[in-house]
């Protein structure tokens, strides 16, 4: 299989290559990931591979030959999966526990049709987007959910679905170095609902990064949480349940490494999130909805020839939760971000929020996000829920 696999990497590390993706290391707290992609240096053709180490990031090139003896060596001695993406092909290698190597490949409807950009090389600007979870290799959950063909074609109708769970491994995969390898990592899914995103994370966590992790998802609907526990059970996830429950009076995790709260309406979100504070949850992922709490409380005389329009009024009281909430986080010692989660395009209202603790206490820093959170409320006349709660 050694000299299969070297052929392999032979007829892909070339000018047709458009990346390779090393992942789920053997050896913890080291290099979690490699990515090798063409580029061009004085006016030749190298590999450059790029090492993601905690949250640095090292840059080397090769030349095809180097690159290849040297992607063998790192998927023989120190990587578990290998994900290569050739205009001709796209092959993933996968080493057991003793050292098995199995390769499966499969040919491109384009190969032998796309045509070379210049000087060989396919750059991003001019080729599609390369996603964690790829076209044309099914994963059985993206099957029976109806986003895959048993091909592993995208059903055209979900393509949107499909974009958007790979967008938020994107995210997960940001935060990977926060998430502990020594030991099962425990995960709550606040308002999981048909759990597209739940089943993604477990599979990406679990099959694709080697983690042990549990994941617990939660929703108000019998007849959905009953689907995802057969589905669950199918694939032979056995940390992987799904519970009926209520946002607000849920109490019965021990430790939680991360929560997760996707369109949980109104202030359910504030609730999911003040549970991941009480929890000490080490990371939030949070795509807040319908945001009508602060829309209802707003009132400010200077501001009052904007709040007068009602879209105008609506989308900023929404802006306004989501700030107030990324920032109250910071005042409870976590480094808070406000991102892009679908394309704009979608809607205006897809945006996520990422809090990752910090691993000193920042008091001052802490004290001073939660005076600026008491200042702007009182100007806006807000009381918001999740400044209530903790």
């Amino acid at each position: 299989m050694e000299e299969q696999l070297m052929q392999l990497l032979q007829d892909t590390v070339n000018d047709g290559l458009y990346q390779i993706i090393l992942s789920n290391p053997r050896e913890k707290d080291k290099v979690f990931k490699i990515k090798v992609k063409p580029v061009m240096v004085k006016g030749k053709l190298h590999f450059q591979q790029t090492m993601y180490e905690g949250t640095k990031v090292f840059h080397e090139n090769f030349t095809g030959g180097d690159m290849s003896r040297r992607v063998q060596e790192l998927i023989t001695h120190d990587f578990k999966q290998c994900e290569i993406e050739h205009r001709q092909c796209k092959a993933i290698v996968l080493v057991s526990k003793k050292g098995k190597i199995t390769i499966r490949s499969k040919r491109t409807e384009n190969a032998g049709t796309e045509p070379a950009a210049d000087n060989g090389v396919q750059f991003a600007h001019n080729r599609v987007k390369q996603y964690i979870l790829q076209e044309g290799i099914a994963v059985p959950f993206l099957v029976d959910l109806g986003v895959q063909t048993k091909e592993g074609r995208i059903v055209h109708s979900r393509y949107g679905k499909f974009k958007q769970i790979n967008r938020f491994l994107e995210f997960i995969e940001d935060i990977l170095p926060t998430l502990s390898k020594e030991r099962t990592v425990h995960i709550i899914d606040f308002g999981c609902g048909k759990s597209y995103l739940t089943f993604a994370m477990y599979y990406y966590l679990h099959d694709l990064q080697g983690y042990d992790v549990e994941i617990t998802g939660l929703d108000l609907k019998e007849d959905v949480i009953a689907h995802c526990n057969d589905l669950s059970r199918k694939y032979g996830y056995g940390k992987l349940k799904f519970i009926k429950g209520d946002i607000a009076e849920y109490d019965e995790a021990g430790q939680v490494d991360m929560v997760v709260t996707l369109h949980a309406c109104d202030t359910a979100t504030d609730f999911a999130l003040a549970k991941a504070v009480k929890w000490g949850a080490k990371v939030i992922l949070s795509v807040p909805c319908c945001q009508h709490e602060v829309n209802k409380q707003i009132h400010n005389e200077e501001l009052s020839a904007v709040f007068k329009y009602g879209i105008i009024k609506e989308r900023i009281s929404a802006l306004i939760t989501d700030a107030v909430r990324a920032e109250l986080l910071e005042s409870e010692g976590y480094e808070a971000a406000v991102l892009e989660f679908i394309d704009m395009e979608h809607t205006p209202k897809n945006l996520l929020i990422r809090a990752v603790k910090k691993t000193a206490s920042e008091g001052n820093k802490q004290q001073k996000a939660r005076r600026r959170v008491e200042e702007l409320t009182e100007f806006l006349g807000i009381d918001p829920t999740l400044m209530r709660l903790l």
